[in-house]
């Protein structure tokens, strides 16, 4: 990897394999902390070290890694399609004032929209905030692709 010096550590330069938010497109070349991507962009397949091989490599397989960019992008604005008018319903035991015992995390907001037949990873979920703990009606982001974004309104309710 070429090491560049900088400020605030050692940089090196990687091959973006795919769409990373905020740091660059399919096939930029660019400087990251070493460790940002030695331990978290190599080792996922988001980046390859930015080397005389692998610059050669990722031009042979433009083409079909761009392909299979444009295929996520559209089965992300498919499934956001079915996400955004969606209302989740979930109840949760709680006091008198609404206040729950316990909170409505990720997890409770993936189970309930599976439930309901669509598919949606943990990490997809955004909630900035934290998990909620009242009853009351939420708007929760999801993060389908690095180029889209779903909002789902949540429903906790207390149990009867």
């Amino acid at each position: 990897m070429a090491l560049l010096k900088s400020l605030g550590g050692f940089q090196v330069e990687v091959i973006l394999l795919k769409k990373v938010g905020h740091l660059g497109d399919l096939g930029e070349k660019v400087p990251v902390r070493a460790g940002y991507g030695r331990n978290y962009l190599i080792p996922s397949g988001l980046a390859v070290p930015a080397t005389e091989a692998n610059l050669k490599a990722f031009e042979e397989r433009r083409v079909e890694l761009e392909r299979a960019a444009m295929e996520s992008l559209i089965a992300a604005e498919s499934r956001r399609e079915m996400l955004d008018s969606l209302t989740v319903t979930i109840a949760r035991k709680a006091g008198d004032e609404g206040k729950l015992f316990g909170s409505v995390g990720t997890q409770d907001i993936v189970a309930a929209v599976r439930d309901m037949g669509i598919t949606l990873e943990r990490q997809e979920v955004r909630l900035p905030e934290g998990a909620f703990r009242t009853t009351g009606e939420y708007e929760v982001v999801l993060h389908l692709h690095a180029d889209v974004d779903a909002t789902i309104r949540l429903r906790v309710v207390p149990e009867k």
